[in-house]
């Protein structure tokens, strides 16, 4: 299929069928996002396999010094 965008399709294709026709894909288009579509179980993951994520976020960022802003904060709050 072409890359097309929604819009592109639509003017170029759907704008174009009588009235009762466009209504007629509504319809269809609006049974099919009612209709539950069956997905697969998601997959239990161990606690080891999250390991590392999000490492990069921490780059460069000093431990200590980040757990005594975070305490300067607390001690300011109202």
């Amino acid at each position: 299929m072409n890359p097309t965008t929604v819009e592109q399709l639509y003017e170029q294709q759907i704008k174009l069928l009588p009235a009762a026709e466009r209504l007629r894909l509504v319809a269809i288009i609006t049974r099919d996002l009612a209709t539950p579509t069956v997905t697969a179980k998601p997959r239990l993951r161990r606690l080891l396999e999250l390991e590392g994520l999000g490492a990069g976020i921490w780059e460069g960022i000093d431990a200590q010094e980040y757990v005594n802003d975070l305490r300067k904060e607390w001690d300011s709050r109202p």
